[in-house]
């Protein structure tokens, strides 16, 4: 009997999970085929499948609590993001703009819902303040795959995104505390819960400083790429299953775990090793989502859902633009940024359902509310389109600054008129070649003119703005910017616009190598990597070493630095190969030595 009963729970969920992830593919390949985006995607292939729809699969609330943990992964992610160095640059613009946003516009269409839909203040609060929050999982992707996420625009975008982000935390507790569940009221008392907080973070933090960072040491040294995943997995759930234990969010948990890595040497790792997790469970979340929409509901009131969602978009991008404009931006920017982030986002469907437990809101109410979120991410790409014409505007001081549209045609564009530029374009121009200056800091663009050097003003990473500067004519790119994140991702859609052109890029470190493997460079060069070489020949020499010597040791070592590479890409990880690496005891064979030198 029990053998029968699992062979039908196997069953049915093999069935279901075929018919999940097949509506999920194609649904998702059909929307963005059409640029609609993957999350929407996901909603319309669970609310097809689900109860509502077809019925070809239920259990939507389990699926729905099991699918939360790619929230809680989400979380880890965004801790994983705040390098404290990062943090300090844009802590104005998250902390202060990013707030403000959250502040106003919840508070602002809290008071629409609650003048105009006869719902109690209550209940308003928690419908009006997740409405706020935007789409990170459409929004931050589009900026990244353009290549416009470290272009003062986006960085402003980035940061409100980030405190949004950050924001659920505190908009879960309020949520909780206006909460009518007998089952919330029974928990412990308020001050008890903020001891438990403070009590329950100063433990992750102290064992992410004497357990963790240890352990992950360790699981370095060995190499082995199973155990990062392992370790990571662990610390995500431990510390969400702390903070549940406690009755907590395990949202927080995540995200302290998350801080607690930001700054440790196997981020990277990491996160890479988690994000596959994030992204599967995250679309669960979202099938799920889908599956318990009520659309008999939505379908009963289609001119509520419809013009709350379009009060929604002009509300937010009305609010969104006033505050950018008083945060620095000009008119056109903040215009760009105000339409870009006047969505709905996914973690209102989070809170819809911590509303509907507290009962603060019916489900019927969480249903049509989750729909307007839905229909206002619809408009997100033709809003997106629209913002391109203004969010690249310059500020004022830069007004005056040539674009690249004014240089005459060369064989090369480089982007980057800094200290490895400069060498780069001197040796190009030396020999002949024309050649077409970019750079995005107007102080360096000023000094460079100084000097009867001619750079335009523009961000490189930009197909538009490359286009202006000749890309479709120019022989070579070279990307000489000072730039760690920049990765494949933000290059791809520039090796398809301009195949003729060899591409070549200036690498902060091992990492960002790594990181381009995908594209088919005509050169990557890590910044310090010809200088370090040259200081330690220079230091063989003043140690008195041969010159023959020296020059046998600089080509080892290459080679051997090329091999060590070579094999940490098929990896994936920094950490193979580590027995290449020169040390105490490992010498290279040189001729000079003989045959029985030590190696």
């Amino acid at each position: 009997m029990a053998a029968a009963e699992t062979a039908s729970a196997t069953e049915i969920l093999l069935s279901e999970g075929v018919i999940l992830l097949g509506a999920a593919v194609a649904f998702v390949m059909l929307f963005r085929r059409f640029g609609l985006g993957a999350v929407l995607g996901y909603l319309v292939a669970g609310a097809l499948v689900g109860p509502q729809g077809l019925h070809l699969v239920g259990g939507a609330e389990s699926k729905l609590a099991i699918a939360e943990i790619g929230i809680v992964l989400l979380l880890f992610l965004v801790g994983l993001e705040l390098h404290p160095a990062r943090l300090w640059r844009l802590k104005r613009d998250i902390f202060a703009l990013g707030m403000a946003q959250v502040v106003l516009c919840g508070c602002i269409l809290a008071a629409i819902i609650f003048l105009f839909t006869g719902f109690s203040w209550g209940a308003a609060i928690a419908l009006g303040l997740p409405l706020a929050l935007s789409s990170t999982a459409q929004v931050l992707p589009g900026l990244k795959s353009s290549g416009r996420i470290n272009s003062p625009f986006g960085e402003k975008v980035f940061s409100i995104l980030l405190f949004q982000d950050l924001s659920i935390v505190p908009l879960i507790t309020i949520v909780a505390a206006l909460s009518r569940n007998p089952a919330d009221a029974a928990g412990p008392p308020g001050w008890m819960m903020a001891g438990y907080t403070v009590a329950a973070i100063g433990g992750l933090v102290l064992a992410g400083r004497f357990i963790l960072r240890p352990a992950l040491a360790l699981v370095g040294r060995m190499g082995e790429r199973e155990l990062f995943v392992a370790v990571g997995l662990f610390t995500v759930l431990a510390a969400a299953a702390l903070m549940h234990a406690l009755h907590l969010s395990t949202a927080l948990g995540a995200f302290v775990a998350g801080v607690m890595l930001a700054d440790s040497p196997y981020r990277h790792e990491i996160e890479a090793d988690v994000e596959p997790f994030r992204s599967i469970l995250l679309g669960l979340f979202f099938l799920a989502v889908g599956m318990v929409l009520d659309l008999h509901a939505v379908a009963a009131n289609p001119l509520f859902v419809l013009s709350m969602a379009a009060v929604l978009v002009a509300t937010k991008a009305a609010l969104i633009t006033g505050l950018a404009r008083l945060f620095g931006m000009g008119w056109q920017a903040a215009f760009g940024a105000g339409l870009l982030l006047s969505q709905g986002g996914e973690f209102g469907f989070v809170l819809f359902a911590q509303a509907q437990n507290a009962q603060l809101i019916a489900p019927q109410a969480a249903s049509l509310f989750s729909a307007i979120v839905t229909f206002s991410m619809a408009t997100t790409p033709f809003l997106m389109l629209f913002a391109r014409r203004f969010e690249f505007a310059r500020p004022k001081d830069e007004a005056d600054l040539p674009g690249p549209e004014d240089a005459e045609r060369g064989s090369a564009i480089i982007v980057g008129y800094g200290r490895f530029g400069q060498t780069v374009a001197q040796m190009l121009m030396g020999h002949g070649f024309g050649v077409v200056l970019i750079d995005k800091k107007p102080s360096q663009i000023e000094l460079s003119g100084r000097f009867d050097m001619k750079v335009y003003y523009g961000d490189g990473t930009r197909i538009d703005l490359l286009r202006r500067a000749g890309a479709d004519e120019a022989r070579l790119i070279a990307f000489c910017i000072d730039d760690p994140s920049l990765d494949s991702k933000t290059l791809e859609p520039v090796a398809e616009a301009f195949p003729q052109a060899a591409l070549m890029v200036r690498a902060f470190d091992r990492r960002q190598v790594m990181a381009l493997q995908s594209l088919d460079l005509a050169g990557v060069v890590r910044e310090v990597y010809e200088s370090a070489i040259c200081m330690g020949a220079q230091a063989m020499q003043a140690l008195g070493v041969p010159d023959a010597e020296i020059e046998e040791v600089e080509r080892q070592y290459r080679t051997n630095d090329d091999q060590r590479m070579a094999v940490q890409i098929e990896h994936g990880t920094l950490m193979a190969a580590k027995d290449m690496m020169y040390r105490p005891g490992r010498r290279m064979r040189l001729a000079s030595r003989g045959e029985g030198a030590e190696q």
